[in-house]
């Protein structure tokens, strides 16, 4: 596995102007056979995408990885709080143009994979098919009433209840535990004289595929953003997304699961991926488990995830 420093060389930064604001992106390779964009979740960044960038530039794709706006090094908006769902799809779509990439393979993680969903379905034109690592397709949404108070989505909804829990530590040590947190099975829940960030405390070892340098990127990266726009993209706003009216996917899509994903037990997550519902929507689907994978799967297990990303451009190659 290449070190930190081997991987920055290999990946080229610039900044775009798209929509009014200077996104950052991340590329690698050359593109003859056709052009990969990442998107990712949170609390991830660009670098999330390393490993995937690497593999797919040396198979002879582009890979583009932009920090989405508010996060990394991308601009702030002006209006955090007035963050908008559309606008990272209609970011997206700007930086296409931008790059002059008439349609991509979108690649997407944890709150990416709704952006890549719904671009697909409104944009098939733009889009070669979609892999998404952890969500799968859930039309109308996923219904948290079920869940117990200190879940951690009902609890990062909550208007500066997040922003006091975090700003009691540096950015480093909030990265830190959301990474813990989130690499395990169980659906992080706080307890009612709780906060999230009390589930896990310093003496708690970081996931062994996730070193200390590797947090040294992201701490550094969130440095620079902060935690109000995405506390506010996706907590605060993916819940009034706007549906797609009897969506039906034009596009292969392949979803990529960790059998020990904390996702898999929310609300209706397993019934849509064991009982049929994907495939009216999506007539060329394959799901795929990858056993002992986390929620962090493409950086637990960069080679499995690999294999599956490559194979998945080779049967379905730009037409």
């Amino acid at each position: 596995m290449a070190t930190v420093e081997q991987q920055q060389q290999q990946i080229e930064h610039s900044h775009l102007a798209i929509r009014g604001l200077n996104l950052h992106v991340a590329q690698a390779g050359t593109g003859e056979l056709g052009t990969v964009l990442f998107l990712h979740g949170f609390p991830e960044i660009w670098y999330s995408w390393r490993h995937q960038m690497l593999a797919v530039a040396a198979a002879g794709y582009r890979a583009v990885a932009p920090d989405w706006r508010g996060y990394g090094l991308s601009d702030q908006p002006m209006e955090p709080e007035a963050a908008a769902y559309s606008d990272l799809i209609e970011d997206l779509l700007a930086l296409l143009d931008a790059l002059s990439v008439p349609k991509a393979y979108l690649v997407a993680k944890d709150f990416g994979t709704m952006l890549a969903y719904d671009f697909a379905l409104r944009h098939p034109n733009r889009t070669c098919g979609v892999m998404c690592l952890g969500i799968p397709f859930l039309h109308g949404g996923s219904s948290f009433t079920a869940m117990p108070e200190g879940f951690y989505i009902l609890r990062w909804r909550e208007p500066g209840r997040a922003e006091a829990d975090f700003g009691r530590y540096d950015v480093k040590r909030v990265v830190r535990t959301i990474y813990i947190l989130f690499s395990r099975s169980e659906i992080p829940t706080a307890k009612e004289d709780q906060e999230i960030m009390d589930l896990a405390d310093l003496s708690t070892p970081l996931p062994e595929w996730f070193t200390e340098e590797d947090l040294d990127v992201y701490a550094s990266l969130y440095e620079k953003s902060g935690f109000v726009y995405p506390l506010h993209m996706p907590y605060r706003s993916l819940h009034k997304r706007q549906p797609i009216e009897d969506p039906k996917f034009e596009v292969p899509v392949f979803v990529v699961m960790g059998e020990k994903d904390y996702v898999c037990k929310f609300p209706g997550v397993e019934a849509v991926l064991k009982n049929g519902t994907m495939e009216k929507f999506a007539p060329d689907l394959k799901i795929t488990y990858i056993p002992e994978g986390g929620h962090f799967v493409q950086e637990q297990f960069p080679d499995k995830v690999n294999d599956l990303l490559l194979g998945f451009l080779k049967d379905h190659p730009v037409a």
